[in-house]
């Protein structure tokens, strides 16, 4: 006859050997940079490892929808590996011929419901690209996103080099925000958000003496929306946030929908002992397709623009004359005026300039329109104006 004690013993070890840590790892090329991602008590977390030091400790994963929780109450199902040997060129960017070399980890999990989420990691030397999969159940073909509960939590000694997120509809033509307030520099993880918003991507934190981190994203399109930092907390840990519900007038919901299955933007995390890889980097293309191919192959020229040398007191018919006739005749060259409403007064400069006959040129229109909030751009040849075209500022 089996002891009770002994029947009660196994069943301790059993219930605690479910509550352990399972860990994963996966590594860069270079065996560098460590991404340690671990489920305890139903919960994801990751942390990151640079050169043997902690550059991000135990951070929160998941996502929180209207369908169900996939940040807790979660359980492996299996895991898979891959390597990623790719080569890509860039025109238009810092470096034009790519050769991206990466470690993939895909893990899959799920909650107490028995729905299933993917989270993909892809680790090259000195970059991270994160993201999660969510599966498609047989009850429903969409879901919404309520909150990410994605972190990036910091050592003690970090501190910040950080773009404050604004109010809404405040500032110039009621625009912001514009992702254009001043960085605080070396600042403390405690130091607050100017407006309590949190921090515009991208985010800059240098780690003591061990070295730096960026945190930023890639990859949206219509599916999701433009995400920025919360403020930290006491622990030094920092989360994805949402829109303000008072962006864009407050038309639409702050909150990101997809068809399933459907994935959410890349995270990414850009470490290194110098700023040298930061600036190098190319994880904003690196795991990008093209989403279609353009019609036109667009070239680089020469270009004149009034508002950034002259600003806000350059908008007017005289200044814009003087720039349109910087404009070689010889060259395909642009020339963008910032107009602060509709174009008129750079269609009457480009009119008026001796170079509108012989440059092979265009003229891009920057400013806003009483209907819809934000910026608008529009690009016409030098022979014809058509009303410009509005798109919101993201």
């Amino acid at each position: 006859m089996i002891n009770k004690k002994t029947t009660l013993a196994a069943l301790a070890l059993m219930c605690a050997m479910g509550m352990q840590a399972q860990k994963h790892t996966v590594s860069s090329p270079d065996q560098q940079l460590v991404v340690d991602v671990e489920l305890t008590g139903g919960k994801a977390t990751y942390l990151v490892k640079y050169a043997g030091k902690e550059m991000i400790e135990a951070s929160p994963l998941g996502l929180r929808t209207n369908i169900g929780d996939y940040s807790q109450g979660l359980s492996f199902v299996e895991e898979k590996t891959a390597v990623i040997d790719r080569h890509y060129t860039l025109d238009r960017s810092k470096q034009s011929q790519v050769d991206y070399k990466a470690n993939a980890l895909t893990l899959t999990l799920q909650n107490s419901r028995k729905q299933k989420m993917d989270v993909e990691f892809r680790v090259s030397d000195n970059d991270i690209a994160f993201r999660y999969m969510v599966h498609h159940p047989e009850e429903t073909g969409s879901l919404r996103v309520m909150e990410e509960t994605t972190g990036f939590d910091f050592p003690a000694q970090t501190t910040t080099f950080l773009c404050p997120q604004s109010d809404a509809m405040i500032g110039w033509k009621r625009t912001k925000p514009s992702y254009e307030e001043e960085y605080k520099l070396d600042a403390p993880m405690s130091a607050r958000s100017q407006y309590g918003h949190g921090f515009t991507f991208p985010c800059l934190f240098k780690v003591g003496e061990d070295g730096w981190v960026l945190v930023s994203e890639t990859g949206l399109d219509s599916h999701y929306c433009g995400s920025h930092l919360s403020d930290a907390t006491a622990g030094g840990l920092y989360t994805i946030a949402f829109p303000m519900a008072e962006e864009n007038n407050g038309n639409g919901s702050v909150e990101p929908a997809f068809a399933l299955p459907g994935h959410t933007p890349w995270r990414t995390i850009t470490v290194g002992s110098t700023l040298k890889p930061i600036v190098e980097t190319t994880i904003p293309w690196d795991n990008l397709e093209p989403l279609y191919e353009p019609s036109i192959d667009y070239k680089y020229g020469r270009g004149t623009w009034s508002w950034i040398v002259w600003q806000d007191n350059s908008i007017n018919y005289d200044d814009q004359v003087k720039y349109i006739d910087l404009l070689p005749p010889w060259a395909t060259t642009s020339c963008l005026s910032t107009t602060g409403g509709t174009p008129t007064s750079a269609r009457r400069a480009w009119n008026a300039s001796p170079s509108m006959h012989t440059a092979r040129a265009s003229v891009l229109s920057c400013g806003t329109a009483p209907a819809v909030i934000g910026t608008t751009l529009c690009r016409v040849p030098s022979t014809a104006w058509t009303t410009p075209s509005c798109a919101r500022r993201r």
